[in-house]
């Protein structure tokens, strides 16, 4: 999925207007002006259509955490992680909306249509260079923000 898809499903999951995505990525330490972001937005079809840029997606997501969270002083801010990937997303959502493996699994299966196995959740949170390491498929990524959002 690209960013600016994955953007609009968490608006849509969140239930949130466009200036609270500003504020979201905003707790992470990042402006986006609210003309960018509305380009973020449109589908491709639509003129004026930008894709998310990787940089404004890893804050926005480091901030999504923040929100849903709140901020934990004793720590660090978590690094960028650029490029951002379909497990860059699906690892940052696990932790903003507090998700465990089962949980995880009952959601991506929650359509009928994919199977997805505990070792394959957890491939898909492995470094890239580890043996078992496995990209996370758009459909998985997809299947899962659609039912955070129903």
């Amino acid at each position: 999925m690209n960013n600016s898809d994955v953007l609009r499903s968490i608006r849509y999951a969140l239930n949130v207007p466009d200036a609270k995505l500003i504020e979201i990525t905003a707790l992470a330490g990042y402006s986006v002006l609210m003309e960018d972001l509305v380009d973020y937005l449109k589908h491709e079809e639509e003129p004026g259509y930008r894709n998310c840029p990787d940089t404004v997606m890893s804050y926005f997501l480091n901030g999504l955490v923040i929100f849903k969270r709140g901020k934990d002083e004793t720590r660090p801010p978590p690094p960028l992680e650029l490029p951002v990937t379909n497990n860059t997303v699906l690892k940052r959502l696990r932790v903003a909306f507090e998700l465990k493996e089962s949980d995880l699994i009952a959601l991506i299966e929650k359509s009928g249509v994919l199977k997805v196995s505990k070792s394959e959740i957890g491939a898909f949170f492995r470094n890239r260079d580890h043996r078992n390491y496995r990209e996370c498929g758009d459909q998985y990524l997809r299947n899962l923000l659609k039912e955070l959002a129903g």
